[in-house]
């Protein structure tokens, strides 16, 4: 087995770990106030963010999410104004795909390795990965990736990042930094926004005072991930 199996079999094993643990599927759910305050940080940094980069609009755009697990991203970029028919999604891990496929049957949606995507060169007006690569340990898988992203993307395209630099909890995942994102896409244009208060304070502060966790997010160290937009040069 190679190198590059061996890490996709552990990411399948990983995965199927968390999907038994009962306790985490409450915590990722929307119906706990701390993972929707997430959401939402996130949502309102997002379109900032594609405001910056002269996105105003959706139409025509075709769009890949990287790592799409239950579509409720695409889901989003569809209430944002984007054609269901010009979506995408990709994910690993078979079971999720079943979730997505049930609650979108309307959305192309296909089950690959992202190193190895199954479409075209210049394919994508925008290519989405939300916490995807920190649970690539393997750093030769993580450029593959990066290479494939960029590979279906647009020569005018726009690859939206987002994914934490800092999680000491959790030993099957690896926080990504400015520098290392700029080492995957090398030869692009880069702009980074630090957003997502702590996990584990949120949860203890939110369920409290939403208002709490809106000022303790306005402090940049407690902001746990980078929202980024890249751009070949």
């Amino acid at each position: 087995m190679d190198a590059e199996t061996r890490e996709i079999e552990r990411i399948r094993s990983e995965y199927a770990r968390r999907a038994a643990d009962a306790s985490r599927g409450r915590q990722y759910s929307a119906l706990e106030p701390a993972h929707l305050f997430a959401i939402q940080s996130r949502e309102r940094g997002l379109l900032a963010m594609l405001r910056a980069e002269g996105i105003t609009s959706f139409a025509g755009l075709r769009v890949l999410d990287l790592g799409c697990g239950s579509g409720d991203e695409l889901r989003r970029l569809i209430s944002y104004g984007a054609s269901p028919e010009h979506l995408c999604g990709l994910d690993l891990i078979g079971e999720r795909l079943s979730a997505a496929r049930c609650a979108s049957p309307h959305l192309a949606l296909v089950q690959g390795n992202a190193a190895h995507l199954p479409y075209p060169e210049a394919t994508f007006d925008v290519v989405l990965q939300l916490t995807v690569f920190s649970s690539i340990l393997d750093q030769v898988l993580r450029h593959r990736v990066a290479a494939e992203m960029l590979r279906v993307l647009k020569p005018a395209g726009l690859i939206i990042w987002y994914d934490f630099w800092l999680n000491p909890t959790n030993r099957a995942t690896r926080g990504i930094r400015p520098a290392e994102i700029k080492r995957l896409f090398p030869g692009c244009h880069h702009r980074f926004r630090r957003v997502t208060l702590a996990p584990p304070l949120a949860r203890a502060v939110v369920p409290q005072s939403w208002l709490a966790g809106y000022l303790l997010e306005t402090l940049p160290f407690l902001r746990t991930h980078y929202l980024a937009a890249i751009r070949p040069a």
